[in-house]
């Protein structure tokens, strides 16, 4: 009988293998300072997301993901490259080029590593940006197109100057356009959308269903509800085009929720014109540290996937630990590609996760941050997690937190004074992994313009 049911079984897990869509589209939709509380299904307080709480319905809320860098343009390089930021010296978000200089950066991400685009463009797909880049910034006036990092399209903000900016608003309909026209094909579009950063332009239509909150929930509010409704419209059109089955659809967030101005009159109103980080209330659903924090409230963000041929409907996930750098591997298995032999992953695949497996990372996830330092919930330097152990340290204060993560999902409880030898351990494999860290940047990514 045990016979009996183990070949059944080995058949069924042959079937399935053999039934996965070859090189299925991927879109992966990356928000903008979302926190991790900012979702219905996330017991958020007061912002509503019936579409994104619809993608994890029909797919799976894996509970355990995280960024490898609290702020946006280093987060974007660990999904771009598959490796972490620090390896290329991207430690904060690219600004002008005197703010670079001083922070030992680049002026943009270089287009010539290996990266997730071109690998997937060189296996057969139209690939596509739209939405936010900031892998250079406007005030840097000749870095590269992202066409040289391996797209078809694109369409961005937070782009080089000598490229038109694409207004945030028109964003995923640039990105409804490319689907439709490319439904017949294996494509990929990465969409990075807007909200929740500032500046918030709310709609008057969205503002009026949230009429019964403060104004700051009233502004959050609406800004959500209106991006949740654009992600709907690309769920309908893939379903209207029938390619929803073949699509895999993952909806993320680059770190954690901005800091909230305290008083309204000392709005930032740095990043343009419009409602400043006063109306920044996004939540973290009780975990400590923000934007610009190494502590989960600043990484741990949502990762919800969608796939119905493949991933199984409701799955919640607090166990399996996946970070950015695993997008690449994972992609690029899913489109049968083999990565290049000379390039070092710092992620894993979690192909088999999808399938319903089991997941065990065999790796260490390493983060490092250099600035804001100084604020509570944010003096973590550097920090690592091997297996169920996470350690973050201040090398310049000595302070340290220890966590275990299969008894302390939120990490709440430090438990580092009861376990000296495993702090000790950690703190190694943190400075042999910073030891091995370049510099300097690289030359070749240096605007003209430095002096």
């Amino acid at each position: 009988m045990k016979e009996t049911i183990l070949l059944f079984s080995l058949i069924g897990f042959f079937l399935v293998g053999q039934d996965l869509p070859k090189q299925p589209n991927i879109i992966f939709i990356f928000a903008d300072d979302w926190g991790y509380g900012d979702l219905s299904i996330h017991n958020s307080s007061f912002v509503k997301t019936p579409n994104i709480d619809r993608l994890a319905k029909e797919g799976a809320d894996f509970q355990a993901f995280s960024v490898l860098n609290p702020v946006c343009s280093p987060s974007r390089v660990a999904v771009m490259t598959g490796q972490y930021p620090a390896r290329h010296s991207v430690h904060g978000h690219f600004a002008t080029v005197a703010s670079q200089i001083q922070r030992n950066m680049p002026d943009w991400l270089d287009p010539n590593v290996v990266m997730l685009p071109r690998l997937l463009q060189q296996a057969g797909y139209k690939t596509a940006h739209f939405g936010k880049w900031h892998l250079t910034n406007t005030h840097v006036p000749d870095g590269p197109s992202p066409t040289e990092y391996g797209y078809d399209e694109f369409a961005c903000f937070n782009v080089s100057p000598k490229f038109k900016q694409l207004h945030p608003d028109h964003s995923i309909d640039k990105a409804i356009q490319f689907i439709t026209t490319n439904k017949d094909k294996p494509f990929f579009v990465n969409l990075w959308i807007h909200e929740t950063h500032t500046p918030h332009y709310p709609k008057q239509e969205f503002l009026k269903n949230h009429a019964t909150l403060d104004e700051q929930k009233q502004v959050y509010a609406a800004i959500v509800e209106e991006a949740d409704a654009k992600i709907g419209q690309i769920l309908e059109t893939l379903v209207s085009l029938g390619i929803d089955k073949n699509t895999l659809v993952i909806f993320s967030s680059d770190n954690g929720p901005e800091f909230t101005g305290a008083e309204k009159e000392l709005m930032d109103n740095s990043t343009g014109k419009g409602l400043g980080t006063y109306f920044s209330v996004g939540e973290t659903a009780g975990l400590k540290g923000r934007k610009r924090s190494l502590f989960a409230g600043g990484t741990r963000v949502p990762f919800i996937v969608r796939w119905p041929v493949v991933v199984k409907e409701g799955i919640i996930d607090k166990k399996s630990h996946l970070s950015a750098v695993d997008l690449l591997p994972t992609f690029c298995e899913l489109a049968g590609i083999d990565l290049p032999e000379n390039y070092l992953p710092d992620g894993e695949s979690f192909v088999d996760l999808l399938r319903g497996n089991n997941f065990k990372r065999t790796k260490p996830i390493y983060w490092q941050w250099k600035f804001s330092n100084h604020r509570k919930n944010f003096w973590a330097s550097a920090a690592v997690q091997d297996g169920k152990w996470k350690l973050y340290v201040n090398q310049n204060s000595g302070q340290q937190a220890l966590f275990n993560l299969d008894h302390d999902w939120a990490e709440q409880d430090d438990i580092s004074n009861q376990n000296p030898e495993i702090v000790q351990l950690l703190l190694e494999k943190i400075n042999d992994w910073e030891e091995n860290l370049p510099t300097s940047a690289p030359e070749q990514c240096f605007s003209a313009t430095r002096k």
